[in-house]
């Protein structure tokens, strides 16, 4: 199973939001005290929504430790946990957890074999298996009763909106989004280059050869150097796609939670936002195939001459 590489990608998980909470507003305390002395709402009506920010729980000199950043190292333990305790005693006939996580491997390989072909799937899945292990275990345990709900309210709502949760959801964060989108874009350079080579990168973008010679070909170059700044663009583009499309699923989901749950009221909130919780699960499975199909598709798209040439 590989199971170093998936350690080392949980690591690189884990580390790169720690790097990024400074520079994308982190909310620390001087910040989370300028925004409780300025309540919207001429008479401080409360309104039930999450803050974007992550509220900062602790600081080791620089470093500022977010309640994200707790969940998400919580959720890797636990992955680790599983994996070890799956792979300990590992048996020819497997059963129990042993049965579910082969299962679960084996279907993620399958999977992502079909998209990359066998050689790249060889060489990437230790980390597309584990982005999407990673985001949807980490997308459910978010809807753990509790996350969101307990922590710090506003002065005077008497714990009718809490603004500082003592934890929350690991990508309701967008340092975390912006982290695996970041750390996606340099594996995939890193994977491109390796395929195809530095001349096999540019010419798959520009593909300004084969056009022939006269007016018409020259042409062609021309358009295919306009499309290729245009697929410059679209590169560009991908890792803010990819960090807004997951982090404002899971932080819309996370607000129609709280808001359903406080229009029901403090005796009948749990019953109405049932229904959600079963959406919000649904949501939590499919941000993490789609984070995880886009990124396997886009490397597929890169590379896939690499594997034509070992198919002939």
């Amino acid at each position: 199973m590989q199971l170093h590489k998936i350690l080392i990608a949980l690591f690189l998980l884990l580390t790169v939001p720690f790097v990024l909470a400074d520079e994308n507003g982190s909310a620390g305390p001087e910040k989370s005290a300028l925004e409780n002395q300025h309540p919207e709402g001429d008479h401080g009506e409360a309104h039930h929504e999450l803050s974007p920010n992550a509220p900062v729980i602790h600081e080791i000199g620089p470093l500022q430790i977010t309640n994200s950043m707790v969940v998400t190292i919580v959720v890797a333990l636990l992955i680790i946990l599983v994996a070890q305790a799956a792979t300990s005693n590992v048996q020819l006939i497997p059963s129990g957890l042993q049965n579910f996580v082969e299962l679960l491997v084996e279907s993620l390989y399958g999977f992502f074999e079909s998209i990359l072909g066998p050689d790249m799937v060889k060489q990437t899945f230790w980390f597309f298996g584990t982005i999407f292990i990673f985001i949807l275990f980490s997308n459910w345990f978010g809807l753990i009763p509790g996350l969101g709900t307990i922590g710090w309210a506003e002065p005077g709502q008497h714990n009718q909106h809490i603004t500082e949760p003592l934890l929350r959801g690991v990508n309701a964060d967008l340092n975390m989004t912006l982290g695996m989108a970041a750390l996606f874009m340099v594996l995939w350079l890193y994977w491109s280059l390796k395929a195809i080579g530095v001349g096999g990168f540019f010419g798959h973008i520009f593909n300004v050869k084969g056009h022939g010679a006269g007016f018409f070909g020259i042409f062609l170059v021309v358009v295919f150097i306009f499309v290729g700044l245009i697929e410059v663009v679209s590169i560009g583009v991908r890792p803010v796609a990819l960090t807004f499309r997951l982090y404002g699923n899971v932080f819309a989901g996370e607000n129609i939670l709280e808001t359903v749950m406080a229009l029901g009221g403090p005796y009948f909130g749990w019953l109405a936002v049932l229904p959600f919780y079963v959406l919000e699960l649904l949501v939590g499975l499919v941000q993490a195939l789609v984070f995880a199909l886009l990124t396997s598709v886009f490397t597929a798209l890169m590379c896939e001459h690499h594997g034509d040439e070992h198919a002939h």
